[in-house]
């Protein structure tokens, strides 16, 4: 049985803690792992952009009334990821905090190579700007989130994902982040089957060949026995393609 209690960040932010609560969560269900997440941190965000998202929004809103939700406006986003967003918020009465990015830096990035140069030198500064920065702002006001992120999500980055772990990206010298991957273990097809049974809220581009979906400009429909990811970034290397949030994925995958 999962030992619930709150707790200060001296308790459990290190390594060694992580490690064993890891051992504890490891092989336990989605919903088991975040009843043990809220139990364990009272300021705790889960970080929303799509379907696996829904499938934590639809668990935790059952086991807290104190949730914490928020998401990312790049401000490239399709039409049909704004209409998500709202549908989320009202089919679960619940407010989502809309992070966006730096006007200033965005206009310096425009001004200085136009509106698309993910293109030409990749989608690091880019995300950098419209997702890394924001998101890195807000993940500094909480002690630990709470990601959709899947083993089998993503070729040569996230196959190794834990259920939980130390964000090694995100933490400070200051602060360790910890962040929880309740669907690691998951399959699309699992969320998929959530979704349908507790017939939650879904991006309509899923009903148009779009699996994973981000910015507008770089994500496109995948053909039938193509990988999920492929339809990301599609330009790039496809072991290499986060876009930041989740960098610790690609430490050691270089080279």
């Amino acid at each position: 049985m999962l030992a619930l209690r709150n707790h200060s960040n001296d308790c459990w932010n290190n390594m060694t803690d992580i490690d064993s609560l890891r051992t504890e969560l490891d092989g336990q269900s989605p919903r088991a792992i975040l009843k043990a997440a809220l139990a364990r941190y009272d300021n705790i965000a889960i970080s929303f952009s799509g379907a696996e998202d829904v499938v934590l929004i639809e668990m935790a809103h059952k086991l807290t009334d104190n949730l914490q939700v928020f998401t990312l406006d790049t401000g490239r986003l399709h039409p049909e990821t704004y209409e998500f967003i709202e549908k989320v918020r009202q089919h679960y009465g619940i407010e989502i905090e809309v992070l966006f990015p730096d006007s200033g830096e965005v206009q310096a990035l425009v001004g200085k190579k136009g509106l698309f140069s993910f293109y030409e030198d990749g989608h690091s500064e880019c995300c950098g700007i419209r997702k890394v920065n924001p998101l890195r702002k807000k993940l500094a006001t909480v002690d630990a989130w709470i990601t959709g992120q899947r083993r089998d999500q993503s070729p040569g980055t996230r196959n190794e994902v834990p259920v939980v772990q130390v964000d090694t990206a995100f933490s400070t010298d200051d602060k360790t982040l910890v962040k929880f991957n309740p669907l690691a273990n998951w399959t699309s097809k699992e969320v998929w089957d959530y979704i349908r049974m507790a017939e939650a809220p879904y991006n309509s581009l899923h009903e148009k060949g779009f699996v994973s979906i981000g910015c507008q400009p770089c994500t496109r429909p995948v053909l039938p026995g193509q990988h999920e990811r492929e339809g990301r970034w599609w330009w790039e290397e496809a072991t290499h393609k986060e876009c930041g949030l989740h960098a610790g994925n690609l430490i050691g995958k270089s080279g």
